[in-house]
Parts: C-alpha cells; structure tokens; sequence
C-alpha cells in the first residue's frame, strides 16, 4: 500500500511575487497621505494634528467623498457622468423644496430625491447606449438640462427655511455622530465597503469591469453590455441622490449653483483613487483613499495661509497628474507588465445570451 503523495510533490500553482512597481503603484497613495499628514503635523503642530482638523476633514468631506464614489462606478465601465454636478444641485434643493414648501415629512422627500437620482441615471445610460451618444457629450447635455430644472425650482434664488427651520431629526443626518466618529463618515465608509463587495465580489462588479475594459469582447461572451452600461448609471444617480440629501442636511438652505463646486473634486478623487490599491482599475478602495490625501493635502495648505486660488490650482494639477497616472496604470495592466493581474474570465452566457442566466 503506497503512501499518498506528499503536498510537496504535488502539482500547485506556481507562486507569482509582486514586482516592487505594482507594490509602489498600490500603496504609494496611502503612504502619501501618512507622509502627508505627517509633514503637516510637524509643520503645524498647535493647529494641524488636532481632534477639531480631523472631524472637519471627516465632515466637510464627506459630500465629495460620497460624488467621487458616484462618478467611479461608470468609470468602471468606460464611461464618464459630467452630470455629476448639476445632479447634486437640483437633489439638493429638490429636498428642501419638498420638506419646506411641499411640508412632505423629510423621510418621505429623501427617498424620493434618492429614487429621482436613480431614475436620471437611468436616462443617461439609456441616452448613451441606445441614442449612441458619447458619455461625455450626453451626460454634459443631460446636466445642462437638470441645471436649468433648477434654476426653475428655484426661480433663481436660494431655498431658505421659515423660522421654524427645518426638522432636527433631518439635520441629524450630517451633524450628529456615531460611535465617537461623525455620521457622515460613517456613511461613506458603509458605502465604500458595499460598493467593494460589489465590484469585487459579485458577478455584477466583474461584468461590469469587462465591459469597461472590452465592449466588444464583453458582447462575444454574451454579456449584454447596454443593459450593464445603464446600470453603472443608475447606482451612479442612486448615490448622487444621496449625496443630495447629505448636502441639503449640512447647507441648511437651497443653493442652485452649489453643485457645480463638487464636480471636479469628484472627479478628480475617482480617477486619482484608480492608481491606488487596484492600479489601473476604478475601484472604491482607491477612490477612499484619494480623497483622503485630498483633502489632508488642501486642509493642510489652508492652514499654511494659501490663497484662494491654490484651491483650483491644486484640483487641476492633481487632475491631470490623476489622468497621466491611471493611463500608464491601465497600459501596463493591459500590457501584463504588472504580473500581478488577473485577467477577468466571464462565465458563459445562458440561453438568452445573458450570462446571468447561465448554468451554475
């Protein structure tokens, strides 16, 4: 009677090590922001390394944190939402239209500004797919459209709470604190974590990185890339309409014009976030992390006695550092430079040529 094979004669996957660059590529921006805080610390040690800078950076950031995350998921999938911006304007003052002149009880009006944030995602990812229309040049269209549904609303003025103001239990959703910790965080971090377990964990998530990184080859394997293309949008509207409410909660009154100020910090986060963790891939992770060095990095200049116009300066830069940055992270994941990646195997595609409804 033979012995059984030993696990050290046994067949295994060879043990691929990560080069240093993918090492430096994942973690680089995390280090950055201890680095960065770090500095500041040192620098500024009555102001900067204190309880009150780091409950201002988890509450003030929490609305981009929350729109980075929203313009992420189409990122995933090739696709860019401009409309952003003037999506969270209009939910914004949506909500406090609705709770102060509608006197609809704040729950009933948050969820639905939420369901009206998914519902125009749905007409951007139908209007790029079916109407065949860059992302770019539809979403920019559909945001003009949403911005001047604003300025209606509103007709051109600010929305502003009677002397009664507006109820604590809605106000609560941004000033109050858990766990020792500011709600708001406790938000982002929850949706963080869910949008991860999405992207990569599920079926969902892989689908939608295939159609991002090959339409065409996503179609050949029996993915239907329209339908998966409108639901990136739709979470994408969901999680604008959320960031909405999160807004309307901390201005306390209705600014039609305040939405165009997160765009590019929104975007700025997500393509700077796809360098990090995951390089070459949006990712939620990533996205958490570089708004975290963001806003470490702003807080810290306007404590040194910046001027206003380093704040624009900063974003743009970073911007196009971002881009340059998540082109060379995606060519050298499409190159297999990075032998770490995994290229993604999408299972095969069912009877009506959705690969959901295929056989386990």
């Amino acid at each position: 009677m033979t012995a059984p094979p030993s696990s050290s004669s046994s067949p295994s996957r060879p043990h691929r090590r990560r080069p240093a660059g993918h090492l430096v590529g994942a973690y680089g921006l995390p280090a950055l922001t201890v680095v960065l805080f770090l500095t500041f610390s040192l620098v500024l040690p009555r102001t900067f390394p204190t309880r009150d800078t780091v409950d201002s950076l988890l509450y003030t950031q929490s609305v981009p944190a929350v729109l980075a995350l929203a313009a992420t998921v189409p990122i995933v999938t090739g696709a860019f939402d401009l409309s952003l911006g003037y999506g969270l304007g209009l939910a914004h003052v949506m909500v406090l239209r609705l709770v102060v002149d509608g006197r609809w009880p704040w729950p009933w009006a948050c969820l639905a500004v939420i369901a009206g944030g998914a519902l125009v995602g749905v007409l951007n990812g139908v209007v790029v797919e079916y109407g065949r229309i860059d992302s770019f040049i539809a979403t920019l269209g559909t945001g003009s459209m949403m911005y001047a549904v604003t300025g209606w609303v509103t007709g051109g003025g600010r929305i502003v709470p009677g002397p009664q103001g507006l109820p604590a239990a809605f106000t609560d959703l941004y000033d109050s604190r858990f766990l020792g910790l500011p709600v708001p965080a406790c938000y982002v971090l929850v949706l963080a974590v869910a949008l991860w377990l999405v992207l990569q964990r599920l079926p969902l998530g892989r689908y939608l990185y295939v159609v991002g990184s090959n339409p065409r080859a996503a179609e050949l394997v029996g993915i239907p890339v329209r339908r998966y293309t409108v639901y990136a949008f739709a979470a994408s509207g969901l999680i604008v309409g959320f960031a909405g409410v999160l807004l309307a909660a901390q201005q306390q009154i209705g600014n039609p014009s305040v939405g165009l100020d997160y765009l590019l910090p929104a975007f700025v986060g997500a393509l700077l976030g796809s360098t990090a963790i995951q390089p070459g891939r949006p990712n939620a992770l990533g996205t958490l992390v570089a708004v975290a060095v963001l806003a470490v990095g702003l807080t810290g200049i306007g404590q040194l006695g910046a001027d206003f116009w380093t704040i624009p300066l900063f974003y743009g830069g970073t911007l196009l550092l971002a881009v340059g940055l998540a082109g060379y992270s995606a060519r050298r994941l499409r190159t297999g430079a990075d032998m770490s990646a995994v290229p993604l195997e999408p299972p095969p595609a069912g009877r009506d040529g959705d690969p959901t409804d295929a056989a386990p």
